[in-house]
């Protein structure tokens, strides 16, 4: 008798983990799912983020023609942060990479260097910070693009870090937070260096005014979604927005091909106008950072759910 009790308990509780199992899975688990989904997209802004630097510093120092060696660190860093960002897209494992880890902050490290070079070259011009020096000497913003490459890309590493938890966290501070303030602040940083070369321009087409007016109102957007008090409220403006800027990007390629055509010789003299046209990598940093902002938002919906 005792073992056909146990025999009929046996089953039962096997009934019963049978149907535990056709339960839609714990909240955590998908939430869980969601957090490595958003490193993924993370991952690919610091890709497309990597790729524009590499592309963008291999022409102009080419152009240079290297005449000092440190302008080679940019190109290897890029290259790592690419291969990096690369790596962790196609990574299943929802676990940070040490080596990626180190790629990151290489990366971030260079960029800071690379910033101090060329306001040191800039300043070194006679008539110092002018704006004939700003317009025609070293790019004073561009390092700041492997900055933020790096800053994405650590920025996945620790979002995977935390996929697992209910809230990830960065410097003590909510994930989503903390990307969607240093993906607004790249935003607005990387639409002021396009404002100073297109006033360089002197805005002669009237898309010009595209990458200095629409970034600018999605960082805003995203900022305000940061810091919204009811964090339940539907974002889709400034996700529509970003997705605005994530197009921008891929159009401004294309406007600089056509500016690049309009030179002399276009794109048959493409070995020089190349050189001296707008530069064609540089519009898809807008796309890399719009990216890094949609994850943002992404966790920023997560935190609200959990909240």
């Amino acid at each position: 008798m005792r073992m056909l009790e146990a025999r009929r308990g046996g089953d039962t509780g096997h009934l019963l983990d049978l149907a535990a199992s056709r339960r839609p899975l714990p909240r955590t688990a998908r939430a869980a799912r969601r957090t490595d989904r958003v490193a993924r997209h993370l991952h690919g802004g610091a890709a497309l983020l990597g790729l524009a630097v590499l592309a963008d510093s291999g022409l102009e120092h080419y152009r240079a023609r290297f005449f000092n060696r440190a302008m080679y660190l940019p190109l290897a860093a890029s290259s790592l942060t690419l291969a990096a960002s690369l790596h962790g897209l196609l990574d299943k494992r929802p676990l940070p990479h040490a080596a990626r880890d180190a790629v990151y902050g290489l990366a971030a490290a260079t960029g800071m260097a690379g910033n101090g070079f060329h306001l040191w070259n800039i300043g070194k011009r006679p008539g110092g910070f002018s704006w004939l020096n700003l317009f025609y000497g070293a790019p004073v913003g561009a390092p700041m693009a492997l900055v933020l490459a790096g800053a994405v890309g650590i920025a996945a590493e620790r979002v995977r870090e935390n996929a697992a938890a209910r809230r990830p966290r960065m410097l003590g501070q909510p994930a989503g937070r903390m990307l969607a303030g240093l993906t607004a602040a790249g935003l607005l940083g990387t639409s002021a260096e396009a404002a100073l070369f297109h006033f360089r321009g002197a805005y002669h087409d009237p898309f010009m005014v595209a990458p200095v007016a629409v970034p600018p109102v999605a960082a805003a957007l995203l900022a305000r979604a940061a810091l919204a008090p009811d964090r339940r409220r539907p974002r889709r403006l400034a996700r529509w927005w970003l997705r605005l800027t994530a197009l921008l990007g891929f159009a401004g390629v294309g406007f600089h091909a056509f500016g690049i055509q309009r030179n002399m010789g276009g794109w048959r003299n493409w070995s020089q106008n190349i050189l001296s046209g707008p530069p064609l990598p540089a519009p898809p940093s807008f796309t890399g950072l719009a990216l890094a902002g949609l994850a943002a938002l992404r966790m920023l919906e997560e935190e609200g759910r959990d909240g």
